[in-house]
């Protein structure tokens, strides 16, 4: 196996570690209902800060997927396939940050943030679902 593939494959590896944070993410989101306040507000900065690691890692991922995929002959519907996931996954990582920043502010001014948690709690779950499809799917690609 060529040197630079071997260098892609192991930066797509450590791009998908850094994805850890959307499979932890659903799971921390459902705490926020028991949670004290100023510990409301330390989770929704520490998932807020994972999410933009997490969003960096699918840059990571983007570039060296591109360059694996040019590589070998997968089929088309297999490439558009997973661009359609990688596109909802980036998508929804970025409309998470939103409400995260909602219960930190809520949080530190003693409000309510009842519809953010319960809009960080589904989004964290449907990106969930769709990183697990992602990794089912390149456990098992079609070829061409």
């Amino acid at each position: 196996m060529d040197f630079m593939i071997t260098l892609m494959l192991f930066l797509h590896v450590v791009g998908a570690a850094g994805m850890g944070v959307y499979v932890l993410m659903p799971f921390a989101a459902g705490l926020f209902g028991r949670l004290s306040a100023p510990a409301r507000e330390g989770l929704a900065s520490g998932l807020h800060i994972g999410g933009r690691i997490g969003q960096f890692a699918l840059i990571l991922l983007f570039l060296t997927g591109g360059y694996i995929m040019s590589k070998a002959d997968y089929a088309t519907s297999w490439m558009v396939t997973m661009l359609i996931d990688f596109v909802a996954i980036a998508a929804l990582s970025g409309i998470v940050q939103r409400p995260l920043k909602q219960i930190r502010t809520a949080a530190r001014e003693g409000q309510e943030a009842g519809a953010a948690i319960r809009k960080v709690q589904t989004l964290s779950v449907i990106i969930l679902i769709l990183f697990l499809v992602m990794l089912w799917l390149m456990q098992s690609p079609w070829f061409g």
